[in-house]
């Protein structure tokens, strides 16, 4: 007997009971009270709300139960026992009257058996309701919804008979009784399956409708998706033509490409650009799945968000990561966990968003237990090496930055994900704007447009287009051209959709945005504080507006995500820009490639060097900057202690230029990352290094021999004849796709023989014969440091590729 005190004593016992499961679990124990008669029909509706926590709809079960006194207590512990023994029954022993003069009371009655019955055969069950009249395509879809599992459907169903006084009881009350009984299987098949069910289910639902950019709506899928350009990265040995176009292949074919970098890896890496589609592309291949529309050859799909996995503290075995941050099974968790370790080769684990984990890739900690817990980071790497689940397949997605040679190593294959092919823009547009004449008009003037054209190849520039194509198709001839005109655009088109009709100045441009003006104030300096305590995540879509006097109107512009490159930005607005960092204590990178900036700038960003004691990283790469600037900056760079990353690339810096940072960096005591300290963009002078890119410590990139050779002889030999010697110990050294051949590397030979600190020299795509592979060869023999050299891509034959590697495996060929 269960008084309603001691009911009331174990109230937290109940609660946990109660949503210890999922809502299915929850829902079969509302069954067994619906047909005891504990439940009116009214306190069911209250507790059967959708989109409510389960914790609220537990405890105002134990309110309601409680109100009803010593009996209801009783018969709610009593529904949870049986709600737990009907999950480990093949089949509820219940029969019925199918011609019954109450057809409603007796589906409440038998509702657990009925349920039991039903929820495999809900599908036709509907149809033929549908068929007889009893119910409209309209409630038909309603109870079809994707949020829905089997048994839910089949608990709206007998929900809407009882409510409709159209026969669709007494119908249901004998068709049911025809249903064939389920046979019994053994438990794990019978767990696994109601698993897979349950997956398919929660998958279907969370990948069906796809959220736009800012939020505000949500599209179908189905309706919007665009395949998007995936290329095959490869890094075969066999000689190639460096032009030769790359391998494309769709969605579909993601597991079967022929295309491999290591035969005995799991892991599938999509790599691509912030805004390329990685996130949708794995929603729809999440959707095809549990549509049973394809990649059937995995039982199970576990789709995971690293966003969210960065979030997690405490330490995770691989049975919590799949069942309480993906999917809980609701019968047998031991036999659906052994059935996977059994069957890995059945199995597909996605991450979605790898550059937003702060660690990276690791195979130092080895983990292999899927059972004890261990750190979210050591448990991924090791999944991702094959420690975990092996054969079991993953899918990683990143942006480019954070994938490092060592993950490169785990991979079965990698892809590009380039965004939009020409059709694919055209046909995103057409889906999007499906009236007459819209998606024409805008197809035109993307076509009319070349620069707004080619933005549009990322999904989010055509989804921004697409988001404000009045406002495009109103501009005329003024169409956007830099990334700051399509984020001034879409600034626009906010203000106009937020803004009473008959207060919105007439036409677009700057009379709106000053008619705005003291919003626009605010918001760019909620975006100012907000980029100021790193909450990057908060402002999402938010335009980030801070001031500078060379902006386009009112001293304001835009910075889409903490970088303004491609945005025209002049001297002045730099020389603005770096006058407001010195004061903003969390602002550490800027990225300044791509626009006009000349040596006018040098002396305000020398100072910024010189006094900002925090700041990481400045890129100006493809601007105007000459030897005066850089010998400028150099002055900057002899005061800074904390700059990892410099670009200079596609400037004009020349020999004189490259010597005076060289120099700068002579009387530099901390580890760098820099990357393109000078460029001779003179035409006659032959390309040269385009990057040299350690982990931690330095790179490089020329043009001009004078300037290559300073930087190599000074950073690979560690020379006393050269000034920058004191600097640091290289680590990796990336020297790809520079046409260096086997002069260079012969160089280069010679500099490995007596460096000691070396461990990673990639030479791939370089035009490298078996010459200067045997010079190489003489080096390494001196050179027990360097763990790796890649020469993948360079000419050799396959013999010449089997006898280097049989010399000396530590050639990656």
């Amino acid at each position: 007997m269960c008084t309603q005190d001691a009911f009331q004593a174990q109230r937290s016992q109940l609660v946990g009971l109660l949503v210890s499961g999922s809502l299915e679990g929850f829902e079969s124990v509302l069954d067994w009270l619906l047909s005891w008669e504990v439940l009116s029909w009214e306190d069911y509706e209250g507790l059967s709300l959708p989109g409510q926590p389960l914790s609220r709809l537990a405890r105002r079960l134990l309110d309601t139960v409680w109100n009803k006194g010593t009996w209801g207590c009783e018969q709610l512990v009593a529904a949870v026992r049986e709600a737990q023994t009907d999950c480990q029954a093949p089949e509820l022993s219940s029969c019925w009257d199918p011609h019954s003069p109450h057809p409603a009371r007796d589906l409440q009655s038998h509702r657990p058996a009925i349920v039991r019955r039903l929820y495999s055969h809900v599908e036709g069950v509907l149809d033929l309701a549908w068929e007889h009249g009893f119910i409209s395509q309209y409630e038909c879809d309603e109870i079809r919804l994707p949020i829905f599992t089997s048994s839910q459907r089949a608990r709206r169903l007998l929900d809407l008979a009882t409510v409709k006084a159209n026969g669709l009881a007494a119908f249901l009350l004998r068709h049911v009784q025809e249903l064939p009984v389920p046979l019994a299987l053994p438990f794990e098949d019978t767990a696994c399956k109601k698993y897979m069910s349950k997956l398919r289910s929660t998958i279907s639902a969370q990948s069906r409708f796809l959220s736009t950019y800012d939020g505000a709506e949500n599209l179908c899928l189905e309706e919007i998706y665009t395949e998007n350009v995936l290329e095959i990265r490869t890094e075969a040995g066999l000689a190639e033509p460096l032009q030769k176009s790359p391998a494309t292949l769709g969605l579909k074919e993601l597991f079967s490409s022929p295309g491999r970098l290591t035969d005995d890896a799991d892991t599938l890496l999509v790599v691509g650009e912030a805004g390329s589609g990685k996130s949708t592309l794995l929603q729809r291949l999440h959707l095809l799945w549990a549509s049973g529309s394809d990649f059937q050859e995995f039982l199970f799909v576990f789709p995971f968000s690293c966003r969210q996995l960065q979030c997690v503290a405490k330490p995770l075995s691989v049975r919590t990561l799949l069942f309480e941050h993906c999917c809980w099974p609701d019968l047998g968790q031991q036999d659906v966990f052994q059935f996977l370790l059994d069957h890995p080769n059945r199995v597909l684990l996605t991450f979605d968003g790898f550059d937003e984990f702060r660690f990276r890739f690791s195979d130092r900690e080895r983990h292999c237990s899927p059972t004890d817990p261990t750190s979210v980071q050591t448990l991924l790497c090791n999944l991702l090496q094959g420690n975990l689940l092996k054969n079991a397949r993953k899918v990683l997605t990143s942006r480019p930055a954070a994938v490092s040679a060592l993950l490169r190593k785990c991979l079965r294959l990698e892809l590009c994900l380039k965004g939009f092919s020409e059709e694919g823009i055209e046909l995103y547009l057409r889906k999007c704007h499906r009236e007459p004449g819209v998606a024409d008009r805008l197809v035109r003037l993307l076509k009319a447009t070349s620069a707004l054209h080619g933005l549009c190849h990322l999904p989010v520039v055509s989804w921004m287009v697409s988001r404000c194509h009045r406002e495009l198709l109103w501009c005329g001839g003024g169409s956007p051209k830099t990334t700051t005109d399509l984020y001034l655009l879409i600034l626009q088109h906010f203000l106009l959709h937020a803004s009473p009709a008959d207060s919105v100045p007439c036409g677009l441009g700057s009379g709106l945005l000053r008619g705005r003006l003291p919003s626009l104030l605010r918001l760019g300096w909620l975006a100012v504080c907000g980029l100021g305590k790193c909450l990057k995540n908060l402002f999402g879509s938010l335009v980030y507006v801070i001031f500078l006097s060379s902006a386009p109107f009112s001293n304001l512009f835009i910075l889409p995500f903490v970088s303004l490159r491609d945005n025209n930005i002049s001297d002045r607005g730099v020389c603005k820009l770096a006058e407001h960092a010195m004061h903003c204590q969390q602002l550490q990178k800027l990225a300044l490639f791509n626009n006009k900036l000349t040596d006018g700038c040098a002396h305000s960003l020398a100072r910024l060097l010189a006094c900002k004691r925090n700041f990481l990283a400045l890129r100006l790469g493809n601007n105007h900057i000459t030897a005066a600037g850089a010998q400028v900056l150099a002055e900057g760079l002899r005061a800074n202690a904390s700059l990892q990353f410099l670009g200079l690339w596609g400037n004009k810096v020349g020999d004189e230029g490259a010597q005076a940072l060289a120099e700068a960096l002579g009387d530099h005591q901390s580890h760098w990352d820099i990357r393109n300290p000078g460029v001779n963009s003179l035409p006659e002078t032959p390309p040269g290094l385009k990057t040299l890119t350690p982990d931690s410590p330095f790179g490089f990139s020329i043009w001009g021999r004078g300037a290559r050779g300073l930087i190599l002889r000074a950073v690979i030999f560690r020379s006393k004849c050269y000034p920058i010697n004191r600097i640091f110990s290289l680590v990796l050294a990336s020297l790809e796709e520079n046409h260096l051949q086997d002069e260079g590397v012969c160089s280069l030979a010679k500099g490995l023989e007596r460096n000691s600190s070396l461990k990673v020299l990639k030479l791939s795509n370089n035009y490298i014969t078996y010459l200067g592979a045997e010079a190489l060869l003489r080096a390494l023999e001196r050179n027990d440091t360097i763990l790796e050299v890649w020469l993948r891509g360079n000419t050799f034959s396959p013999e010449e590729i089997e006898r280097l590697g049989q010399r000396d495996t530590r050639l990656l060929l």
